[in-house]
């Protein structure tokens, strides 16, 4: 596995950086009066590309890895890579066209998405057989069909989750590589070396792409990088749910709660506002942080300072990651524990997102000493 990472790692590294640089003005930037947009300068938004390139090829190098005695107990034939490709297709063109024109509508997206979540069903044969509780179980055996439709929402729905969260530097990727590692760690407690393989391979292929992207922020991941995350995560989720019936189907849910109640939230406040749920505003909880408690910098270049702000505001949300991974890895069998903690998380997200609101958490973070605010927030 180590040998696989490195792979998909080197390959990612170079490949963003060719990307950066092939591609620099083909991508068209955010307006400037996007809600959206933190960030000085014309920056490409093509990272997604060079994630997908660093984990495809770490997986197609397996057979190679595996003649050199670097990649053994793992079954290739299994994998299906031309399988997958095929399935993330919709969503990840979608995605790259859009960070390439800017004229890609949310629907349209939403469409493509929901094309690889039917793909998913039809050649992965991906399903939700369960809930996680006996008095419920039986009944949603029943009617497979739930499962299936339950299975398409998901697929189609966690890559948007994470294109919402998917504002600040480092704060998606890093995101994406604490949850495939996690997913790698339950599958080998499971003996499914693939899956753990697949997981493995998009985390250093991310993590590849994470040292042009933070702190630095020379590239973007973009919509192609963000449905790329969502799309694998959420196949890897149900597979190894749906393969072994040890893991609860509240271990992804947890894992997955942040970017998951992100989106849920955020529909129901536009909705509550009476606008459209597909809206962009800057009004989620990551661009919160970066106004009300991250504060600026001893820079006076305007762009470093906005820089230097973008750069502090993912580690408050790290924190925040750190809160459900680490009981969803200690728990992962056990689901009314797992599902205590969403609830858990749901209410002190709900809180947070009001003590932010209404300016009560700058009381419990200070600035350092001879530190001073100098943007009028």
């Amino acid at each position: 596995m180590i040998a696989l990472a490195w792979v998909a790692f080197m390959v990612s590294l170079m490949g963003t950086l060719w990307v950066r640089r092939a591609f620099r003005k083909l991508s068209r930037p955010y307006s400037l009066e996007a809600p959206q947009r933190f960030h000085a300068g014309q920056v490409s938004r093509l990272g997604g590309l060079g994630v997908l390139i660093g984990w495809a090829v770490g997986l197609a190098a397996i057979p190679v890895l595996q003649r050199l005695h670097q990649a053994g107990n793992i079954a290739f034939d299994q994998l299906r890579l031309p399988v997958w490709l095929l399935v993330l297709a919709p969503a990840f063109m979608g995605g790259l066209l859009d960070d390439i024109t800017q004229r890609v509508g949310p629907r349209w997206r939403l469409l493509l998405s929901l094309g690889t979540g039917c793909l998913a069903v039809a050649l992965l044969q991906l399903s939700v057989t369960r809930l996680g509780f006996a008095a419920l179980d039986d009944c949603w055996r029943a009617w497979p069909w739930l499962g299936m439709g339950l299975a398409v929402l998901a697929v189609a729905g966690l890559p948007h989750a994470f294109n919402i969260i998917d504002g600040y530097n480092g704060l998606a990727g890093v995101m994406a590589v604490v949850v495939c590692l996690a997913l790698a760690h339950v599958a080998l407690q499971v003996g499914d070396r693939q899956l753990a393989a697949i997981a493995i391979a998009l985390a250093a292929a991310t993590a590849g792409f994470l040292v042009w992207n933070y702190p630095r922020g020379l590239i973007f991941a973009g919509d192609s990088g963000a449905y790329l995350w969502g799309s694998v995560v959420a196949i890897l989720s149900i597979t190894l749910v749906q393969r072994h019936p040890i893991v609860s189907p509240w271990f992804p849910m947890l894992l997955l709660i942040y970017p998951v109640w992100e989106t849920l939230f955020s529909i129901y406040r536009k909705m509550a506002r009476g606008d459209s749920p597909g809206m962009a505003d800057a009004l989620h909880l990551h661009q919160l942080v970066y106004r009300r408690i991250v504060r600026s910098v001893l820079d006076g270049d305007e762009a470093q300072r906005l820089l230097s702000r973008n750069n502090r505001t993912a580690p408050y949300l790290w924190g925040f990651i750190g809160l459900t991974v680490v009981p969803a890895i200690l728990f992962w069998r056990y689901s009314i524990v797992l599902a205590a903690f969403c609830a858990l998380f749901a209410v002190s997200y709900v809180a947070a997102y009001v003590a932010l609101v209404r300016f009560k958490a700058q009381r419990f973070v200070r600035l350092p000493l001879g530190w001073r605010e100098r943007d009028g927030e």
